[in-house]
Order: structure tokens, then C-alpha cells, then sequence
């Protein structure tokens, strides 16, 4: 068991006692000007009792009202997670996988729950040899064992309270009586050059002429209510050893994959330790490995507490100067060490220790930018290549906390927009394999995220609980972004702990980072006049679309608040 009250790094926590920010604060405190931006902050909700976030209002009243009838943070966000799958395919589903953080209140426990996919077992390290990177993405290839599933009905084993049948119901409705079609999801229908091919996407998404459903169609997917039926009443078995999985496998044959029935009956979820670390005062746990997201955001935080970070104001270039050098470090080491822990040893241990962060914060200086920041020497340092695989940003996060103060932070995904294209029982599979290193080797150095048979591919997702010096939780949080979810959680995180800003103020700041490259400001926001500031300093400056979906709640008081990222369609809802 995780005993939160036995908070390390005690004594350099102590050196920072003069920025502990109480948890009950956070609302009181206004946001500084500096923090405008091109987004208009949503007003925080407050809910004395239970709340939930999540991308789509459809998905966030379903877990209102699992949670009304005294279900668990668990409970809702199954429920939520099915309901997203229909009203958002583009990034989440039963074809996909997912990370999950587990709180429970009573014991004081911290559980992570890895649902992510699996390659095949006839899968090599050669496995997207002579395809482009575009073409393996909409193949057969690209689709993994899906996880998401099998992790849901794990956590719903252990953390639930209502019958799992119940849990379906709202997706079943919404799926057969139809939903109008949200701006966003038309939009990125229109977008898609590749969707149209899989003749069952075409058929659901699409009219006669190939155009999309516009906004406000009612969509209906009478195949994925009865898939969900299946599951209803006979449980996870259906998915992975069932006519729903017979399904699945043709479709990914039907496309040129190599995916199998014993692979899905194969499948199973893991529980694993959460990775924890203390900023300032505040103990932050996150996902270990296969996923990324923990360890780096960790080191991106560690990093900024050995630097004068927390002076600088929120929207000033020295601020995104210190953040985007933390994160060249954390990235750096991100793609060189991480990899599914049952196939690499890696040096979690190391990566995170005060006298290795002490050692790479001498790299950052104040006057000048790193430029390309090269992985720190470990061990297993010169034995590998640095993974360069993309990863893509369509992903969903959602955020509950119960009437008990058990919370949940999930976020899942398909990987790309829409997975690999292809649908199986009225859900798209995910093409998360790409998000493996697409060569084996770099310069002969074999590459720690390489394809291998039943290996779990690298992610960046990370669902993020914080908590106080007494062990209380105090924030949930995550995002969608691909590889700058990293950069998207922990800005979030120095948002709310060290410019001690209401969690919606968080949220409407403009984002920056880099990931190792050029530092990166989010296009149509104020941050991106700081561009001469920063070039100054020796930084390559781009800017780009930055549509995270943050969703986080922080205590506040007796009550909590919820927020939802401005530049998505989430909702807060709670009482």
C-alpha cells in the first residue's frame, strides 16, 4: 500500500514552506493580468458532495447520475467512458486503450491501472519496414490488443458498487435514440482523408455524396449499442474471447493486420505502483511506464524547483525560458530510457533521484537556451537509440471524485484522430502501434521503445492526482495532446501550486514547452508575443495549435471545483 503521509524528500520540501499554498485557497486567489490569453476562462463549479469532468456534457450527466444513485468514482467513470466512445470516436473507445489512477479515500490507497494495447505476438521489430508513417497509421498493422476495456471491468472488480449491466445504460440509449452531432466532431469528419475508406465509418459518418454529418444530425449507431448489450450482459469475456472479438480480428485482417484471437484471449490488464514525487510540499503521483507521463512530468517539475521558476510571472518569457529548458531535459530522457518496464529495465529509480536532478538542473542557465538537450548519462546510456516515433493527440481525459472522496483520473485514447480507421462492432480500433519507435535502431543502438511481441508501446498520457502535506487529496487532472500532454499537465500543475491560480484561470493560459525541439507557443494566444524575448535567448521559436482537454477538480474547502479546458466541449457537473 502507497501511505501518502510518508512524504519524501522532507527536508528540500522544507526549504519551500514559504510557497505552501493551503489547498482551500486556490478559488480565493485571483488570477494574475498576466495570465490573459485567447481563451475565455469556463467558470469553475463547485460541488459540496461529488463531481465529475469529462469532454462531452452527454458523458459528464451520465456520471452525475450514476454518482446521484450512490455509485463510485469507478462506477461513473465507466459509465462516462462508454458514453465517450459514442459521442467522441475521434479519441476514445473500446478500441482503444487507457491509464487510470484509482484514490481510495477510506484506505488512504493510490492505485494505477494500465489498459494499454499489446502488439501481436507475431509482431517483429521490423513491423512498419516499407510502409510511410501515414500509411502504417490507417492499416491492419497499426492496431493493437485493445485494453480498455479488460481495465475498466478490472476496476470496476475492485472499485465499483453498482451492477455492471447498469453502468451501460446511457450509452445503450444515446447510441439507439441518436445524439445531434457536436461542431467538433463535424469538423474533424470533414478533415479526415481517410475515414471514408472503411465502408461501415462511411456508412455511419457520412451522407450518400461523402460529406459529413453536419452539425446537429442525429447520429445513431444501432451496431454499437448492440456490441455494449453484449457486454452488458455477458461481461468483458464477449470483447476478448467472444463474437466481438471474431469481429474485431476480421477487421484488422481485412485491412492487412496479423491480429488474433489468442492474442485478445491473451490479453490482460496490470496494476501497477504509482510514480510519486514531492514539489515544493505537495506530493504528485502519476503513471509509471509504459506510459511516460509520470516519470517526465516528475523530472520537468523537479527540474523547475532548482531554478528561480516560481519568481517569474505566469506569461513572462523568463517563465516559459525556464519551463521549456526543464522540458528539453525531461524529453530528452523521455525518448531514450521509457519503454514498457516487462520488456526494459528502466532506471525509474535513477531518472527521478535528487542527486541526478541536482546534476541535470546545471545544464539550464539563464541567459540561453540548451538547443537540442542530449539524454543524461545512466547506466544504460550508451546500449541504446533514442526513440523519434510521433505520438498524436487523440486522446480524452475525465476527472471524478464520489460523495466518499474515492476519485478517478482516466484518460484514454484510439492514439490518432479516428485510431487506424477501422470499425468493428460499431467502435474504431486504435492504430497505438505507430506509437512504437517506427525504426528498431538508431545508429545501430537498438531503440528501448522497439516493436516486440505482446510489448505495450510508450505513451505520454498522464492521469495526475496531487496531494497535500497531510495526505489529502487535493487536485485530479490530466489531459489529451499526444507527447505535450507532459508539457500540458505539469504548466497546469505550476499554474495552480506555485502562481496560485483558480483552476479555470489555469486553464485559459496559453500554452508553451518544448519537447526537446523548438520551444513551442500556442498560436492565437498572448504568449506568442513573447517570441523576440525568447529568441533573445537563443530559442527557435514556432507556434501551434495547442487543443489540450484538461480537465481537473481541486478541493477547495469543504467543496470541490471543477474545470473544463476552454478549448474543448467539456463540461463540469456535480452537487
Amino acid at each position: 500500500m502507497l501511505d501518502l503521509l510518508q512524504l519524501t524528500g522532507s527536508l528540500r520540501a522544507a526549504r519551500f514552506l514559504w510557497c505552501w499554498l493551503p489547498a482551500f485557497a486556490w478559488a480565493q486567489a485571483p488570477a494574475q493580468p498576466e495570465a490573459a490569453s485567447g481563451f475565455a476562462a469556463r467558470p469553475a463549479l463547485g460541488a459540496r458532495h461529488f463531481i465529475a469532468v469529462t469532454a462531452n456534457a452527454h458523458a459528464t450527466m451520465a456520471a452525475r447520475d450514476v454518482l446521484r444513485e450512490g455509485g463510485t468514482a469507478a462506477d461513473a467513470a465507466i459509465t462516462a467512458q462508454l458514453v465517450l466512445n459514442l459521442v467522441e470516436p475521434q479519441s476514445s473507445g473500446l478500441g482503444g486503450g487507457a491509464f487510470l489512477l484509482h484514490w481510495d479515500a477510506r484506505q488512504r490507497h493510490l492505485q494505477a491501472y494500465d489498459g494499454r494495447e499489446t502488439a501481436p505476438q507475431s509482431a517483429t521489430p521490423e513491423r512498419f519496414a516499407g510502409l510511410t508513417f501515414h500509411a502504417a497509421i490507417a492499416s491492419g498493422k497499426a492496431v493493437g490488443t485493445p485494453g480498455l476495456l479488460a481495465m475498466l471491468a478490472e476496476v470496476h472488480a475492485r472499485h465499483g458498487k453498482l451492477p455492471w449491466a447498469r453502468l451501460f445504460k446511457p450509452a445503450i440509449e444515446l447510441a439507439e435514440a441518436g445524439f445531434p452531432v457536436s461542431p467538433r466532431l463535424h469538423g474533424l469528419l470533414a478533415a479526415d482523408p481517410y475515414l471514408r475508406r472503411d465502408a461501415a465509418a462511411a456508412s455511419l459518418y457520412y451522407q450518400a455524396d461523402g460529406s459529413p454529418l453536419a452539425v446537429g444530425a442525429t447520429l445513431r449507431n444501432p451496431a454499437l449499442a448492440q456490441t455494449l448489450r453484449t457486454l452488458a450482459l455477458s461481461g468483458a469475456d464477449a470483447f476478448y474471447r467472444g463474437l466481438v472479438a471474431v469481429e474485431i480480428v476480421a477487421a484488422v485482417r481485412a485491412a492487412g493486420g496479423d491480429l488474433d484471437i489468442a492474442d485478445l484471449s491473451a490479453y490482460r490488464a496490470k496494476l501497477r505502483a504509482p510514480v510519486c514525487g514531492v514539489y515544493r510540499v505537495w506530493r504528485i503521483c502519476g503513471m509509471p511506464p509504459p506510459s511516460a507521463g509520470g516519470i517526465a512530468t516528475l523530472q520537468l517539475l523537479g527540474l523547475l524547483e532548482r531554478t528561480p521558476f516560481a519568481r517569474a510571472a505566469p506569461r513572462s518569457a523568463h517563465a516559459i525560458h525556464w519551463f521549456s529548458e526543464a522540458g528539453r531535459l525531461a524529453y530528452a530522457d523521455r525518448s531514450h530510457y521509457l519503454a514498457d518496464p516487462d520488456f526494459v529495465a528502466v532506471p525509474q529509480d535513477a531518472l527521478l533521484s535528487p542527486a541526478y536532478l541536482d546534476g541535470r538542473v546545471k545544464l539550464i542557465a539563464a541567459d540561453k537556451s540548451i538547443g537540442k538537450a542530449l539524454p543524461g548519462e545512466l547506466g544504460a546510456r550508451d546500449a541504446r537509440g533514442d526513440d523519434t516515433a510521433p505520438e498524436h493527440p487523440a486522446t480524452t481525459h475525465l476527472s471524478i471524485v464520489d460523495a466518499a472522496g474515492n476519485a478517478v483520473a482516466l484518460t484514454s485514447s484510439v492514439e490518432d484522430a479516428f485510431g487506424s480507421r477501422k470499425m468493428a462492432g460499431g467502435f474504431l480500433l486504435n492504430n497505438q502501434l505507430t506509437d512504437f519507435a517506427f525504426r528498431p535502431d538508431e545508429n545501430g543502438r537498438a531503440v528501448a521503445n522497439r516493436v516486440e511481441a505482446g510489448k505495450r508501446p510508450l505513451s505520454s498520457m498522464a492521469p495526475t492526482m496531487v496531494f497535500d502535506r497531510k495526505g489529502r487529496l487535493v487536485a485530479v487532472l490530466g489531459s489529451p495532446g499526444g507527447p505535450r500532454i507532459i508539457n500540458y499537465v505539469a504548466q497546469t500543475l505550476v499554474a495552480l501550486l506555485d502562481w496560485r491560480m483558480a483552476p479555470d484561470a489555469a486553464l485559459a493560459l496559453p500554452h508553451f514547452g518544448s519537447r526537446n525541439g523548438p520551444t513551442e507557443l500556442e498560436r492565437g494566444a498572448s504568449a506568442d508575443s513573447l517570441e523576440p524575448q525568447l529568441e533573445a535567448l537563443g530559442h527557435e521559436v514556432t507556434t501551434a495549435d495547442m487543443t489540450s482537454g484538461l480537465h481537473i477538480i481541486v478541493r477547495d474547502g469543504r467543496r470541490w471545483l471543477g474545470a473544463a479546458d476552454p478549448r474543448r466541449e467539456g463540461l463540469a457537473a456535480g452537487d
